[in-house]
């Protein structure tokens, strides 16, 4: 028998569907919103699983209501994430030529990361000429003890702030290189913030270096990191130092653009 159902639509959540139209479906209707009748009509259910959508999403902080009515809106929480997504997009178009330049200038694969609460989450990358192409999709939440720009984030924070995060995300070992406890990554956290530059020596990947340095925002918070990646065998220790300046430099501009404070020192 033919498998009528799209490929697309075979693993789709019925109820997060309803709810990601019904997000839209409200947004379109701007201050106005819209009331249970009109929900239930657009999607075709009942009032009643139109109310439980609508009374599911406002306790989410995605929606709230608003009488007389009662008439739903969208919620303070859905518009804080539209300005997250907003301001992301505007650190990465920023930050954009001087990655470049950063990738120009060392031969290295060069990435610029977000602070996702402690995560580095990275947005670009440039591909350096003639370097090795290295496996680093965009867009996902890396683990911060084990990578450049995580030690470059975890710098900028307070020892309290970075032992919560490590008891909520772990240690997971990668290489025999991994920093295996906290006391161990608080000591090169120090390094970190007295150098100004963040290492990662084959401790997410053998055979893998990376540098990375922290950049601020017009708050004078930590928004996220620039790094490198190269092959260990091309980053001789004598030009660690080198390229972690020039790291540093180039973060320090991303800082400027943004309208940032100096960083932290230790």
């Amino acid at each position: 028998m033919p498998n009528n159902i799209e490929p697309d639509k075979r693993y789709e959540v019925q109820s997060v569907a309803r709810a990601a139209t019904l997000l839209d479906l409200v947004g379109n209707a701007g201050g106005a919103g819209l009331g249970v009748t009109e929900i239930a009509g657009h999607l075709k259910v009942a009032k009643s699983t139109a109310l439980s959508l609508a009374r599911t999403l406002s306790a989410a902080g995605l929606l709230r209501s608003v009488d007389p009515g009662p008439r739903y809106v969208l919620g303070l929480n859905l518009l804080r994430l539209g300005d997250l997504v907003a301001q992301q997009t505007s650190v990465a178009e920023l930050g954009l030529p001087t990655l470049r330049e950063l990738s120009s200038v060392t031969g290295l694969t060069a990435r610029l990361a977000m602070n996702e609460n402690g995560y580095p989450v990275f947005l670009e990358r440039i591909d350096g000429e003639g370097s090795i192409r290295f496996h680093a999709p965009l867009g996902q939440r890396e683990e911060p003890h084990a990578t450049a720009a995580g030690k470059a984030i975890l710098a900028q924070m307070l020892e309290n702030e970075v032992r919560s995060l490590i008891t909520d995300a772990g240690m997971a070992v990668h290489t025999s290189k991994t920093l295996t406890n906290v006391e161990a990554l608080l000591d090169d956290l120090e390094r970190v913030r007295r150098e100004g530059y963040a290492t990662d020596d084959e401790e997410e990947a053998e055979g893998v270096f990376c540098v990375g340095a922290a950049f601020l925002d017009h708050q004078g918070r930590c928004a996220g990191a620039l790094s490198i990646t190269g092959l260990k065998v091309d980053v001789p220790l004598r030009e660690v130092q080198r390229l972690g300046n020039i790291v540093k430099n180039h973060a320090d501009r991303v800082t400027m653009l943004l309208g940032g404070a100096r960083l932290r020192s230790g």
